[in-house]
């Protein structure tokens, strides 16, 4: 009896024990949150496998593709972008906000935090669910405008002189160093170009993405007017959501997510999918002969794959170089041997070009176009911030010309001239003493300006420069099924720029859309799967840390200057002398107006 009482007790006390083998386990669930960083320039570049200089900086396809990545994760339930100084063109801008509308149409939200947000923050944030700024930021909505400087009082103090020739009325690409102010042709295309920024990329993307707040084209015109924002005067006049600091909106987001998914717990993935890069240990004596060992290369899969081919920059002959301010060159040999790499890569199906340049060598920028002309596999263009002038003429080859509604194209003309600066030399005490023979064999001297009889022979080769990108321009619209005529292209031409908007309307370019939709565009040429992503094989590779080094020597030794850090306002003045300088050994260039910054 007393053996019967004691197991009826020990079942009991088993029966309340928790966590039974027999049991199921309650998995409890959690919501996750990425955060993505968005800061900076953002460059066009194929990635690098460097283990130091890869660490630096992430390229403007990387960041996309993390965003992307999201997306499809069905452990992420919302992201969070933290914009942080965009630096980036308006075709960027359009390609990211795309971008994150795809995001958001997987059912998934985005929430947007700037500290101190300007118009480029503040616009991609437009594209996101909710905006958020904490009580201490501001919003610099303060409208558009368009800066262009010059130098010619500055070479008028040294003593030199530029010498320079254009074809096309609108072809002022060396007006900086002609003038003090621009040409009345120049201000016009410019407030043409500006005018479309402010109503398309700016008005129009406030009263589109601001639907709740019923705003009309003339309110937020008002709106800009009255900027910029305090974060309470931003949250009273509804152009943003929320007023809170970082630390507090995550736990408001935290609360709200974990209501919305019925999740126990939540996670806020940081840097989420940003690629872990090996930091080197310097304590490691041979840590340093590590950089100088050349990256190892991946080794290519049998699968097919469409070749990205990156022209990002000034359009230079020889290899691709840093210039004054570290930007990247577009050198024809180099891009020569990434097209033939491509061409001879056996798994590559076809060659997307993604170009970033205003132009710049005329000779470069024909023998790019020649190499992809005969490429035997479809070639497609997709054009990022701007791609004019020699930029536009390397994408003549393509079989399709894909823009951002906002890119920055067209300029199809012709410069050309010298820099003379005998004056400045003969300041400082040099002087040269010149013997010649043949009426133009001082045409590329830099001690005097041209004479008559070499202007006449620099006017002819231009004319002739300028006629063969006319006929190479109709000949590449005709092949992508646009019936124009040569009268109809010159209205066109003359050294115009245009919007991607304004180039798609006069045939120009064939489709807006990204470069996602160039890579869909070129599978559907090459017959690949499509609902299959395609490997893509991204060239040039980058210059690992040794090439890089040894470049800046050989750089220093050939006389080329890089810049210090400077002040950022300084960098902006200077940086459009960078392109001119150089092309300052080419006689004829294909350039864009100006450095133009429309902020």
């Amino acid at each position: 009896m007393l053996r019967r009482r004691y197991g009826i007790v020990l079942a009991v006390f088993v029966a309340a024990l928790p966590g039974r083998a027999d049991e199921p386990k309650v998995e409890k669930k959690t919501v996750r949150l990425a955060h993505i960083k968005l800061s900076g320039s953002m460059g066009e570049a194929a990635p690098s496998s460097d283990p130091l200089l890869g660490s630096f900086s992430e390229h403007f396809k990387s960041k996309l593709d993390r965003i992307r990545k999201a997306r499809k994760d069905a452990n992420i339930h919302a992201l969070y972008l933290q914009l942080d100084g965009l630096h980036i063109g308006w075709g960027k801008l359009d390609e990211l906000c795309q971008t994150i509308a795809d995001f958001r149409k997987s059912g998934k939200k985005v929430y947007a935090y700037l500290e101190s947000g300007n118009t480029k923050d503040y616009l991609a944030a437009l594209a996101c669910d909710e905006v958020c700024i904490p009580e201490s930021g501001w919003l610099m909505l303060t409208g558009l405008s368009a800066e262009v400087t010059f130098y010619k009082e500055l070479l008028d103090k040294i003593g030199a002189q530029a010498d320079m020739l254009q074809m096309g009325d609108y072809k002022s690409a060396a007006e900086p160093l002609l003038r003090k102010k621009m040409s009345k042709p120049a201000r016009e295309q410019l407030t043409r170009v500006l005018d479309d920024y402010f109503e398309k990329s700016l008005v129009q993307r406030i009263v589109r993405s601001r639907r709740g707040k019923n705003f009309t084209a003339e309110q937020v015109k008002k709106l800009i007017d009255e900027g910029p924002y305090t974060a309470r005067a931003a949250l009273k006049a509804g152009l943003i959501d929320r007023i809170a600091y970082a630390d507090a909106y995550r736990d408001q987001l935290r609360d709200a997510l974990k209501k919305q998914q019925k999740a126990d717990l939540f996670a806020f993935i940081k840097d989420y999918g940003k690629e872990d890069k090996k930091e080197i240990d310097f304590s490691n004596p041979f840590a340093f002969f590590k950089l100088l060992t050349t990256p190892s290369k991946a080794k290519s899969s049998s699968n097919p794959k469409i070749a990205v081919i990156y022209a990002s920059g000034v359009i230079t002959t020889g290899k691709s170089e840093g210039g004054l301010f570290e930007d990247e060159t577009v050198g024809s040999t180099t891009m020569i041997e990434a097209i033939r790499q491509a061409e001879k890569d056996e798994t590559v199906k076809a060659i997307v070009l993604r170009v970033d340049s205003p132009g710049g060598s005329a000779l470069a920028s024909d023998l790019i176009w020649n190499e992809l002309k005969h490429a035997k596999k479809p070639v497609l263009a997709s054009m990022s911030d701007t791609a004019a002038s020699g930029g536009y003429y390397i994408s003549m080859a393509a079989q399709k010309i894909f823009a951002e509604p906002s890119t920055l194209t067209g300029s199809i003309g012709v410069v050309g001239g010298k820099l003379a600066i005998g004056g400045t030399l003969n300041k400082i005490g040099i002087t040269t003493d010149v013997i010649r023979r043949g009426a133009n064999a001082g045409i590329f001297s830099t001690d005097q300006p041209f004479s008559d009889s070499e202007r006449k022979a620099l006017t002819a080769l231009m004319q002739d420069t300028y006629d063969q990108f006319l006929d190479k321009a109709l000949a590449g619209r005709h092949k992508a099924g646009k019936k124009m005529t040569r009268d109809e292209l010159l209205k066109l031409a003359g050294g115009r720029i245009w919007t991607g908007r304004q180039a798609k309307e006069n045939g120009l370019i064939d489709e807006l859309g990204t470069l996602q939709d160039a890579l869909a565009a070129a599978r559907a040429l090459a017959n690949l799967p499509a609902d299959k992503e395609p490997e893509l094989l991204q060239l040039p590779k980058s210059k690992g840390f040794l090439d890089s080094l040894l470049e800046d020597v050989g750089g220093l030794r050939a006389g080329r200057l890089r810049m210090p850090a400077l002040a950022p306002e300084w960098q902006r003045k200077l940086r459009g002398l960078d392109g001119l300088l150089q092309l300052r050994g080419e006689p004829v260039w294909l350039m864009l107006p100006y450095r133009v910054d429309i902020e």
